[in-house]
């Protein structure tokens, strides 16, 4: 059985949010098509967020998770999802796959402060 929780560390690299992760040789992997607005959404209390933060998720919930996104539609192999108290949409890139065998129909996210 895999972790539960799954995490990676996204920044700002020439003003858009991105991430790496040497696992899957993702280097600079960006957010873009909406994802990068929610998490400009989710970091708005954490100081320094653009040099980097924690985002966990999960496709259960998990304590103290943050939002909840729901799946929308398969588009160019990626997947749209919405948080729906805010109704904000996001695309999220076939990267999503590295940490889930198919596209989950929710994740649970939380960005914290790195240690």
């Amino acid at each position: 059985m895999s972790n539960f929780l799954r995490f990676v560390s996204p920044y700002k690299w020439e003003g858009c949010w991105v991430f790496d992760d040497d696992q899957y040789d993702l280097v600079k992997e960006p957010f873009v098509f909406g994802a990068d607005v929610v998490l400009d959404w989710l970091v708005t209390d954490i100081e320094g967020a653009e040099n980097g933060f924690k985002l966990l998720f999960a496709e259960k919930p998990f304590p103290g998770y943050q939002a909840k996104f729901e799946w929308l539609r398969e588009e160019c192999e990626g997947n749209w999802y919405i948080e729906q108290s805010t109704g904000q949409e996001g695309w999220l890139c076939p990267a999503l796959l590295n940490y889930f065998e198919t596209p989950p129909k929710e994740i649970y996210v939380l960005a914290s402060k790195r240690d």
